[in-house]
């Protein structure tokens, strides 16, 4: 047997360039649907149990998917707004607690999640270097998004602006970092928290400037009276909270109608939850009530749904790929027919040059299988962060 493999082995590795094609065709061929199916089956689980883990989503009436996902995946796109006087609506029922969210805005394409400290508390984070929250103008950043940009406690982050070329628009937020969090495994990683005032304050619903009283620009100053000093658009705007300036930081409007982008609602029993569905779901609500869980559920079934359609046309593809393969294979053993006369005019019987082409298609088949079963496993590996990556 150690011939007939070894004529197998020197004709494979011979044809270097052929052999390769091969391999590379069946062993894409044999792990695209492998490695589909292994995206599912991490999209589905990460998915769902972020889902689950959150009873209930409040927020503005429109798509509830849209509105689950800038709930728990922090998306930015589509998600409407709602008051903040809807989070002591909820706290004031004493069936739930309320825990407010404002995802609108984003630094270096991490978004930031204006929350309150309960968040970290509800999703089990906890600070791995610095100190939590402590003032407007603080955020504490996620493990992965900490790595990937080089940021560190003490550092500084400028939020970004919403238009590139919106000259009349709101300054940057220059925020300092006061905590890094601990890995999660979630798509807590990725983010940047601060306080729900926090992102107030970069949307431009409160703002800080100099002393107009102290003033030493004269035109900063558009009138002033023993009563009253009205700033012109001259006055310089603080784009950083410091300890100096920090009480020259005010807020214009009344907080309860400022915008959230949704409330996540912890009940306390299911009979809370019951109830407080039941409240939200007749027609004259004006917001929307929505279990993450159901919604996750319906999206993964026209997920499956698609995934079982794509299988089906890379099993197809894979008979194609084979077929083809074994026309090949076909083609260079006619073409090497004085070859195999020649052996056989040596005395090697047909059996065992029947068994040298034999190898020669084991052989091929375990190297494209090792290919598919590195390409799963690297899918395995990596799927879970670049399923974070596409919902964020």
């Amino acid at each position: 047997m150690k011939g007939p493999l070894q004529l197998a082995w020197q004709y494979v590795a011979h044809y270097r360039l052929r052999t390769l094609l091969l391999i590379l065709a069946l062993g894409l061929t044999l792990a695209l649907p492998l490695a589909v199916r292994g995206l599912v089956q991490i999209a589905q689980a990460e998915m769902r149990s972020r889902a689950v883990a959150t009873p209930l989503v409040l927020g503005a009436k429109g798509s509830p998917l849209e509105l689950v996902l800038n709930a728990l995946y922090f998306r930015r796109r589509g998600a409407g707004e709602i008051p903040q006087k809807q989070v002591q609506t909820i706290r004031s029922s004493g069936l739930a607690s309320a825990i407010p969210l404002y995802v609108r805005y984003h630094a270096q394409q991490a978004p930031i999640v204006g929350t309150s400290l309960e968040y970290f508390t509800y999703r089990g984070l906890r600070i791995a270097q610095g100190r939590a929250l402590g003032r407007l103008g603080d955020c504490v950043v996620g493990a992965r998004v900490a790595r990937e940009r080089g940021w560190h406690v003490g550092g500084k982050v400028s939020s970004s602006p919403e238009q590139v070329f919106d000259l009349a628009g709101i300054y940057p937020l220059r925020m300092t970092i006061t905590g890094v969090l601990a890995e999660s495994g979630t798509a807590d990683d990725q983010a940047i928290f601060v306080d729900v005032k926090t992102a107030w304050l970069i949307e431009g619903k409160a703002h800080g400037h100099e002393d107009l009283v102290k003033a030493e620009d004269p035109n900063a100053v558009l009138s002033r009276t023993d009563q009253n000093v009205v700033g012109s658009k001259a006055v310089r705007m603080f784009n950083e909270v410091t300890s100096e300036n920090l009480k020259s930081f005010h807020f214009h409007g009344n907080p309860d109608d400022f915008p959230l982008t949704a409330i996540l609602v912890v009940p306390k029993d299911e009979k809370a939850q019951a109830i407080l569905l039941g409240r939200y779901q007749k027609p004259e609500a004006a917001h929307q009530l929505v279990q993450p869980g159901v919604e996750m559920d319906a999206l993964l079934a026209t997920l499956v749904q698609a995934e079982r359609f794509t299988v089906v046309l890379l099993v197809v593809l894979g008979v194609v790929v084979v077929l083809i393969s074994a026309l090949v294979f076909a083609l260079s053993f006619k073409m090497r027919r004085r070859e195999f006369a020649t052996l056989e005019d040596l005395g090697i019987s047909r059996w065992r040059i029947a068994t040298v082409k034999a190898a020669e298609v084991v052989m091929v088949g375990l190297l494209a299988a090792g290919l598919a079963g590195g390409i799963t496993a690297l899918v395995w590996r990596v799927g879970a962060g670049l399923v974070r990556m596409s919902l964020n």
